[in-house]
């Protein structure tokens, strides 16, 4: 049971590294692939996110980084305004002077008053967070897209599972991966 496991999650990884292209037929890869560079793309998506993936020629993934990011800043806005509202609130109510009315004029306790606060601090948080997964995840999109430039996605590749001659003759149960291109 646990060979076939393992031949199962292995089988993808053997058919990706037979379906590289042959070096020598590199007369058919546009130059500017040749010239491509893993680290300059990770380089300019860092400087500016989403220029990696302009610079890999993945032109469709710009909105996505760009509204991912968008996303995130809306809301450590949002988050920030609403947090700075509920804490000036909790201090108005618990400051002592009776001339200090908060903005819900005494319609909510200072308990519950900062129980928002500390909710929407606990959002603002996370919003910082999604940030920087998404910035990272620009880098990181870039970087590994550069690196499969030169992989070759041709119609004329194909995966072949039949049984293992050699192992039946040892009463095993095996299977035989051909990949042709």
């Amino acid at each position: 049971m646990r060979r076939c496991v393992l031949l199962l999650l292995l089988l993808p990884l053997a058919a990706a590294l037979h379906a590289q292209r042959d070096p020598a037929a590199a007369d058919s890869v546009p130059p500017w692939r040749l010239r491509h560079k893993p680290g300059r793309a990770a380089l300019y998506s860092a400087l500016l996110p989403g220029a990696g993936q302009v610079y890999n020629r993945k032109y469709w993934k710009l909105p996505i980084v760009a509204a991912g990011l968008g996303v995130s800043a809306y809301f450590i806005v949002n988050n920030t305004r609403e947090y700075n509202r509920y804490r000036d609130a909790y201090i108005a109510l618990v400051d002592g002077d009776p001339g200090t009315v908060d903005e819900f004029n005494g319609e909510f306790s200072a308990a519950a008053v900062r129980d928002v606060a500390d909710t929407y601090r606990r959002w603002m948080d996370l919003s910082y967070v999604g940030l920087t997964l998404v910035y990272v995840l620009n880098i990181v999109d870039a970087t590994v897209d550069a690196h499969f430039v030169r992989f070759d996605v041709g119609d004329d590749l194909s995966l072949q599972l039949r049984p293992g001659l050699d192992l039946a003759a040892q009463r095993a149960v095996g299977l035989t991966v051909s990949v042709g291109w």
